[in-house]
């Protein structure tokens, strides 16, 4: 089947980058070597010769701060900043910190669903720095985003010339320049040269949420084996409005923290996800005390496909909306 090229017919296209801070906005600020973030849009854009022959550029700075200090807030702001540049008529390219890329993307696939392409796209090291990335990252994500082949296949990312579902990329390496994944399935395309090409398409859309307001607390427990009763009590005891259980397998727990955790799910969501990064949760195989079945039947709600960060993330937009449970176990049955 022959790749769909669409990038002749686009020359001058509109391009919105929306810039949020992160490793490839950061330039050395000290004499030990430490960054700080400088470089807003116009700055990012004009350090790459060739995109101002690609497209119209319009920089918007939406955030200049870490990644890993984003608020529920801050995506939000993000996700509304690329609806408003989505109705323009514009690809949107987002340049982002790499930290957290993986929750800002998956947030708005659930919140920002248009047929104008939006891609993420980031850096591994910072422009003053041996081998830079940011430039070739950014000059291969505009292409993809004004590319029409692009549209209707959702948020986007962009990295090391390959094309991932938004919905599916997670970082896997500290600081490597190849550091995204969307394993166990792969990129969807690639960039190479001029040519955007896809291979994939996503088959199906997240189901689209809202932003309520506020900032749910949503803690992600990692269990391991023998899960202490103790540690599912002191979360109990705090402020949280919501858990996800990151479980062993296919979601399995031990046995003596199950009475806990179902106490837990009285009161307030408590989701569990497998660790595995594949597969999902089960349902109906294991029936022993903490095996799914028995999580299932006490209460718990099944992430299914999802990992622990994008059920943490689901979690908080429900309950910033005031979803109930019944509503939470309706969204998460869709993954």
């Amino acid at each position: 089947m022959p790749h769909r090229d669409a990038d002749a017919s686009s020359k001058r296209a509109r391009l919105i980058i929306l810039s949020t801070g992160g490793t490839i906005a950061m330039t050395t600020e000290t004499a030990q070597g430490g960054a700080a973030m400088k470089l807003g849009a116009a700055n990012l854009a004009g350090a790459v010769p060739r995109l101002a022959d690609l497209a119209e550029i319009e920089g918007r700075d939406v955030l200049a701060k870490p990644s890993a200090d984003f608020t529920l807030a801050d995506i939000v702001a993000i996700a509304d900043a690329a609806q408003a540049a989505a109705e323009t008529g514009a690809g949107i390219v987002i340049t982002h910190g790499t930290d957290t890329l993986e929750e800002s993307a998956f947030a708005l696939s659930l919140l920002v669903q248009v047929e104008m392409p939006i891609v993420f796209t980031a850096a591994m090291r910072r422009p003053d720095q041996p081998s830079a990335d940011g430039p070739a990252n950014l000059l291969a994500a505009s292409r993809v985003a004004i590319s029409p082949a692009s549209r209707g296949k959702g948020i986007l990312v962009v990295a090391d010339d390959e094309i991932h579902a938004g919905p599916l990329i997670r970082k896997v390496h500290s600081f490597r320049p190849h550091a995204f994944s969307s394993l166990p399935f792969g990129p969807i395309g690639y960039v190479a040269e001029e040519r955007v090409r896809f291979a994939l398409a996503p088959a199906s859309r997240p189901p689209g949420l809202a932003y309520g307001g506020g900032a749910p607390v949503v803690p992600i427990l990692e269990a391991g084996p023998g899960l202490e009763t103790q540690t599912v009590e002191a979360l109990a005891a705090g402020a949280i409005d919501g858990l996800v259980v990151n479980l062993p397998g296919a979601g399995h727990s031990a046995a003596g923290a199950v009475p806990a955790l179902a106490g837990l799910a009285e009161r307030i969501p408590v989701v569990f996800a497998s660790r595995t990064g594949a597969g999902e949760t089960l349902r109906g195989s294991y029936d022993y005390p903490g095996g799914e079945i028995d999580l299932i039947g006490r209460g718990l709600i099944p992430a299914n496909a999802l990992d622990a960060r994008k059920a943490r993330i689901t979690l908080q937009l429900l309950l910033s909306d005031q979803a109930d449970l019944g509503q939470v176990r309706t969204v998460f049955d869709r993954f």
